[in-house]
């Protein structure tokens, strides 16, 4: 068996997960990242009690699981978002003038790109980006901020791409992501799959397209498609027109539309967890008894 075949492999302590899910595995380059998560385990085996940002609904077994292995008791008080307001927490200033451009688009009409605040691309992935995003014909809000593309700090399109597009979509170098997330204009969500991305377009109902590129973000794509079936992964080297068909399946394709259905599932699940005794609601009155009686 060849090195990428070893790396589709699924490991069955974690499923749904292959190998080439797991964090830095087998890559020396993320030495450091394996020894933070490493540390991390230690600390939850030694602590008085595990805090995640995820609710009952979502990730049920792999709280069972949970419960059942460590000794100490599990809070899932998320999503944390749900229960206190909307903060900007970037050093990029947030362009709010989308949010106006999106109330004159029809109800799940635009698919919203955003790659998050520390994920770098090559020029040629923005090129072939840009490209397919253009040929989609789909509308669409994309933030491109400084930095994005490896080696520039400033980001220059596709020259083409702005009359190609002109009247159909926005680019800005920052956004109110919740806000926009939240927006009944917004019908897709390209994401690089980064678990607070996640949890707002689930919490919101956007179904996903998944662009990983390290960290936690595989194995979170990996359950947005496989396992909440809420989205899909634009895997391998990007190519506007493998590009194009991802958009069109997500925003008008027939699966697409089961996607956005499923994700509205999803939403009203996270809505009655952190509603009045929903589960988040009820385990944060647990986490407070039991830190007060430390």
């Amino acid at each position: 068996m060849d090195a990428e075949s070893q790396r589709d492999m699924p490991v069955s302590e974690l499923p749904p997960h292959r190998v080439r899910d797991l964090i830095g595995l087998g890559d020396d380059s993320c030495g450091a990242g394996r020894e933070l998560l490493a540390r991390g385990v230690t600390a939850v085996k030694v602590s008085s009690g595990l805090i995640l940002n995820t609710f009952d609904a979502l990730e049920r077994r792999e709280l069972e699981d949970l419960r059942r292995d460590l000794a100490v008791p599990v809070f899932d008080i998320g999503p944390l978002h749900k229960f206190s307001p909307a903060g900007d927490s970037s050093l990029l200033r947030q362009d709010r003038s989308c949010l106006e451009w999106l109330d004159a688009r029809p109800p799940a009409s635009v698919l919203y790109a955003s790659f998050g605040s520390l994920a770098c691309m090559s020029q040629r992935d923005l090129e072939e980006t840009a490209w397919g995003i253009a040929g989609s014909g789909v509308p669409f809000l994309w933030v491109v901020r400084p930095g994005m593309v490896r080696g520039s700090a400033h980001q220059v399109l596709p020259e083409g791409f702005e009359a190609a597009t002109r009247g159909r979509g926005m680019v800005v170098s920052w956004a109110p992501q919740e806000e926009v997330l939240r927006h009944r204009a917004v019908g897709g969500f390209w994401t690089h799959n980064g678990w607070n991305s996640t949890m707002e377009s689930v919490c919101e109902g956007v179904p996903m397209l998944c662009r990983t590129y390290f960290g936690d973000q595989m194995g979170n794509a990996r359950y947005v498609e496989h396992v909440w079936r809420v989205g899909f992964e634009v895997g391998g080297e990007l190519e506007r027109g493998a590009v194009e068909a991802a958009i069109r399946r997500l925003m008008t394709g027939e699966d697409g539309a089961e996607m956005r259905a499923r994700a509205g599932e999803l939403k009203k699940a996270a809505e009655e967890c952190t509603g009045k005794g929903g589960s988040s609601c009820l385990a944060i009155d647990k986490l407070v008894a039991h830190m007060m009686s430390l």
